[in-house]
């Protein structure tokens, strides 16, 4: 039932994964000790599993994981990295700002993609796989969570800034 936009589409969600694990990890070791740490490391769990309930999705679709959309993520990722050091090179508030913003905007992207299989699965019984409210359910938490930290280092971040 592997049709090719159906690949696309999740493939496409499965490669934005990688690129927020990697962000997160970055996080991670970044804030290690402060509060900042549990809250990331909490996120990554959420995030590891969503993942996997993704994945899970594609094999039971018989939809192939693409190597080269991974390894993309993956250097896109990387890309991304250089630009918040460059940005903020002392590792302060506006990389904090602009990483939480980036996870918050690949949050609402993985709502999308929950909303859109919800939608196809109203009429698929082969989608009806998981539990779409669930997880739409959770985007949504983590994604205000996000927002929180995101608005609290903009206090921080963007003061004087025009």
């Amino acid at each position: 039932m592997a049709n090719e936009h159906l690949a696309t589409y999740l493939n496409d969600h499965l490669a934005g994964s990688v690129v927020a694990l990697e962000l997160l990890e970055h996080l991670e070791s970044s804030y290690a000790g402060t509060p900042l740490e549990s809250f990331f490391k909490d996120l990554t769990a959420e995030i590891t599993s969503d993942r996997e309930k993704l994945e899970g999705l594609m094999s039971q679709l018989e939809i192939a994981e693409s190597r080269p959309r991974k390894a993309s993520a993956w250097v896109t990722e990387k890309i991304t990295a250089l630009k918040l050091l460059l940005d903020d090179p002392a590792d302060g508030d506006l990389r904090l700002f602009e990483s939480l913003e980036a996870l918050s905007l690949g949050i609402e992207g993985k709502r999308g993609l929950w909303l859109a299989l919800a939608a196809v699965a109203e009429r698929s019984p082969q989608f009806r796989l998981l539990n779409y409210p669930e997880l739409i359910s959770r985007a949504e938490a983590q994604r205000s969570r996000v927002e929180e930290k995101r608005i609290e280092t903009a206090r921080r971040a963007l003061v004087g800034a025009k």
